[in-house]
């Protein structure tokens, strides 16, 4: 079943092997790589000043170039959900979205949308062909 499965016992200096271990050391993972993730997003908008077209062109080439990471390297719980998870951003998309009028929130986040799921599917065609 999916019972606690024992490798030894603590006293012995041998690891418990657990369904519920393993749970949390994968959560452990994608915690410490998204917050990797999200200081590296962080340290590329430092080079540009908040609200300005140059912040919101930085965040759509950091999307960009995580989603299409995700499509061509298709990386486990530490780099994808956690690395790339944290280095991309919808939010900030979302928050200069609001900040425009409606017409450009619209165009910004269609734009966002689109742009990411399109790097998504030629990082994934790229995997496809190179490894069949």
């Amino acid at each position: 079943g999916g019972g606690r499965r024992v490798r030894g016992t603590p006293a012995d200096g041998l690891a418990i092997d657990s369904p519920t271990v393993d749970t949390f050391r994968t959560a452990l993972f994608v915690g410490l790589g998204a917050g990797l993730g999200a200081v590296l997003r962080h340290l590329v908008l430092l080079t540009a000043a908040p609200g300005t077209t140059a912040a919101l062109a930085l965040t759509f080439a950091v999307n960009i170039a995580g989603c299409f990471a995700m499509g061509v390297y298709k990386p486990g719980p530490l780099w994808g959900t956690g690395f790339l998870g944290g280095f991309t951003t919808y939010s900030a998309i979302s928050v200069t979205a609001m900040r425009s009028s409606a017409l450009v929130a619209l165009v910004i986040v269609a734009l966002s949308f689109a742009t990411s799921i399109v790097s998504y599917l030629l990082g994934h065609t790229l995997r496809e062909r190179r490894h069949g």
